[in-house]
């Protein structure tokens, strides 16, 4: 075989494999849908037989694209987490003022979870013997992760050490999903109470913080002010 041939011969072997992977890919998204389709409908103590009925394929065709029961459901909660995810990110790049952007993100959080009672509880089932999923885990560092960026930059802007930031953003991190899980274990609330208790907490610790650090900032500060002063102290 000439060395044209070989190369035209690797690519289409590639290009079949490329497509199979994409067809993997897709069959896998379509299983985990079917997953919190079955969730949402039948709680969180779902069979595999009931993701294949609900694909009408065959049972052993779900764990051909899983490493096992584990892996199954490691992947759904990451399915679970990307949907809350695609909703509650964009809440912490906020407008207006610091009040606004803290209703927007508690309410966004406590209204997923409202309307998505059954997803929730399959998350928090994820740490029965106190090991974190890592899914789960990953979710967390990404919304800690992406406050403790917009506190650091806000801290720099008034010349404080960013280090500082973190601890802040992961705590309430925390504190709003402690608060949250433990109102739906026990709704004696409504959500319209627990957002209202969250915002307003979330608040006396962003205003508490402020004061101990001489920072001028209080829950009517408009957000893009200090990003703007931020982005002038990082261009200097």
């Amino acid at each position: 075989m000439t060395g044209t041939s070989a190369r035209t011969s690797s690519a289409a072997a590639d290009g079949r494999s490329t497509r199979w992977n994409g067809h993997k890919a897709r069959r896998r998204a379509d299983m985990l849908d079917a997953a919190l389709t079955v969730i949402e409908a039948n709680g969180t103590d779902i069979s595999v037989q009931q993701i294949a009925d609900k694909l009408k394929v065959p049972r052993p065709v779900v764990y051909r694209h899983f490493n096992g029961r584990a892996d199954l459901d490691e992947q759904i909660r990451r399915h679970i987490l990307e949907s809350l995810l695609a909703e509650l990110l964009p809440r912490l790049r906020p407008d207006g003022t610091l009040k606004d952007a803290v209703r927007g993100a508690v309410g966004t959080y406590v209204g997923w979870v409202e309307r998505h009672p059954n997803l929730h509880r399959f998350l928090a089932a994820a740490d029965p013997q106190g090991e974190s999923s890592r899914a789960l885990a990953g979710a967390r560092d990404r919304i800690g992760g992406q406050l403790a960026d917009l506190f650091a930059d806000t801290l720099a802007g008034f010349g404080l050490d960013r280090n500082r930031a973190r601890p802040m953003a992961f705590g309430m991190v925390g504190f709003v999903d402690g608060v949250v899980n433990s109102w739906r274990a026990e709704a004696t609330l409504t959500s319209d109470q627990v957002e209202g208790i969250l915002t307003e907490s979330v608040l006396a610790l962003i205003e508490g913080n402020a004061r101990s650090l001489d920072v001028p900032m209080s829950r009517d500060t408009v957000v893009g002010e200090l990003i703007s002063r931020a982005e002038a102290v990082r261009a200097q």
